[in-house]
């Protein structure tokens, strides 16, 4: 008879890995656009729209704070993950400290940003 197979977390950081892999391609070079050239430069959308009172209006609207925490708890689990693993790719086998560090830093990232939108309000 087979033993029972180990009990593992990875599944969950590779959830996390892929929502965040897959959000920061097809979000991450718009935002870069938007933000970094169109606006800026005055292409495609008026010059105040990310005017504070826009931004503000839409990081308390349900949709912008599920939108922009989304982009961010994701973004940082992505990013954990992929250093973690990279750091065992160029021979640092830090073990349980690297995945704490990288991990846990996510994690703080994902409440942080939780912590700010629920501050702003509704």
């Amino acid at each position: 008879m087979k033993a029972p197979l180990k009990r593992s977390n990875a599944p969950i950081f590779w959830a996390l890995f892929g929502a965040g892999g897959m959000l920061s391609a097809l979000f991450g070079p718009m935002l870069v656009f938007i933000t970094g050239l169109a606006l800026p430069l005055g292409l495609l959308l008026p010059a105040d729209t990310m005017s504070y009172p826009k931004m503000l209006a839409f990081a308390q609207n349900i949709v912008g704070k599920g939108f922009i925490f989304a982009i961010i708890a994701l973004f940082l689990w992505h990013a954990a993950h992929r250093i973690f693993h990279s750091l065992h790719d160029i021979g640092i086998h830090a073990g349980t400290g690297a995945k704490l560090l990288c991990y846990g830093s996510a994690l703080l990232g994902t409440l942080i940003a939780a912590y700010a939108l629920l501050a702003i309000g509704f």
